[in-house]
């Protein structure tokens, strides 16, 4: 086998050397690390990693090959791929192609063959930075012409992603149980397994694209919103923020995760700020300050709400009393918000977590009976 050079460049200069991988050429981004030890494809494809290469901190990756059931979204969505070892088999059951050539056909750049345990000490040391993977003709680029690429690559904060992730046109997913009423939800980026489970929870899902009004959003006559998943900096979603200040007046159940938890954040008045390295992976501690009970989570996300943990605080934008609902057990930051006199929880992690773990899955029941509560009472 005959493998062609490449190598992965950070912004501070560091230069890690290893095989082409998937597509070849040149791919830049920010750079961040996934400790999950398996659901690699539900990792690519899930929206919320646009314009991010993502170093996998487990060795080896595509020995399960990739199908057609498990993909997040239509597409992959990260801009790069670093991994350690690369499957030179594919060797499951249910695989129907391999990760390379998935990657390939996709033109997503990746790189093999390189150390990811050190790659992601440094990340972790000095933070989430630029990068950039070169490979092909682009490996021949000198290592000048290589470092000043990554550096002109726009930063991730103050960057808006929504518009390249989300639906250009609304559409309706059904209920597989006895119906509820529809669901406005706002497609940040959405997964394809939080849909699901909404539909299994009795919901009529319509994904809106993240350009609706507030009256096209009331058109529907939905008995509850949900904002979902996605990238990008939350501070630079104002429009977004905007529409769910006036569903809170509304008086309309809410539920957000991830991207979700962050623009309730903003609407109930805190601010929100970027992590170092962020918190990716399938094994982040959090625990529920309800029920005191410590949930393994599935995490993807770089920026976090500024809210007070461990007392109960008067949201600054007039909304009453809000709580913060879950906390990282590894750094104490804010996982979830619940607010105490409108209808309206979030949480910062991904309770559909598709690949696992499934601690979290109780948090669609929660929001289908706060629905089912908030519709008994306004009778």
């Amino acid at each position: 086998m005959t493998f062609e050079a490449a190598v992965l460049v950070l912004e501070d200069g560091a230069r890690y050397r290893g095989q082409a991988y998937g597509a070849k050429g040149k791919r830049v981004g920010e750079v961040v690390f996934a400790t999950g030890m398996t659901g690699y494809q539900e990792t690519i494809t899930d929206p919320s990693y646009a314009g991010q290469i993502v170093v996998m901190t487990a060795p080896h990756i595509g020995n399960t090959g990739v199908n057609s059931e498990d993909p997040e979204s239509n597409r992959i969505w990260v801009s790069g791929f670093v991994i350690r070892d690369a499957s030179r088999i594919v060797s499951n059951y249910r695989a129907e192609g391999s990760l390379d050539d998935q990657l390939t056909e996709q033109g997503i750049v990746g790189i093999s063959g390189v150390d990811t345990r050190a790659i992601t000490r440094r990340l972790r040391d000095a933070g989430s930075m630029r990068g950039g993977i070169f490979s092909g003709t682009e490996n021949d680029l000198s290592d000048d012409e290589q470092l000043a690429a990554v550096r002109a690559e726009t930063q991730m904060a103050g960057r808006s992603l929504s518009s390249e992730v989300s639906t250009s046109v609304a559409y309706l997913v059904a209920s597989t149980v006895a119906s509820i009423g529809r669901l406005a939800v706002l497609d940040l980026g959405v997964k394809t397994s939080t849909v699901n489970y909404l539909a299994e929870r009795g919901f009529e899902v319509h994904v809106l694209p993240q350009t609706v009004t507030f009256e096209e959003l009331l058109a529907i006559d939905p008995v509850a919103v949900f904002y979902s998943n996605g990238p990008g900096d939350p501070s630079a979603s104002d429009a977004h923020v905007a529409l769910l200040t006036q569903v809170l007046k509304r008086g309309l159940p809410f539920f957000g995760i991830c991207f979700g938890n962050q623009l309730l954040g903003r609407a109930l008045g805190y601010g929100t700020y970027k992590l170092p390295f962020g918190h990716r992976g399938i094994n982040q501690p959090v625990i529920d300050v309800q029920t005191l009970r410590t949930e393994i989570t599935s995490h993807n996300h770089g920026f976090a709400v500024d809210a007070p943990v461990g007392e109960i605080s008067q949201s600054p934008a007039g909304f009453g009393r809000v709580e913060v609902s879950h906390v990282n057990l590894n750094d104490n930051v804010v996982e979830g918000l619940r607010a105490l006199d409108i209808p309206a929880f979030s949480v910062q992690y991904h309770p559909e977590a598709a690949s696992g773990p499934h601690d979290a899955n109780y948090l669609f029941d929660r929001f289908r009976d706060l629905v089912l509560e908030n519709a008994k009472d306004s009778k």
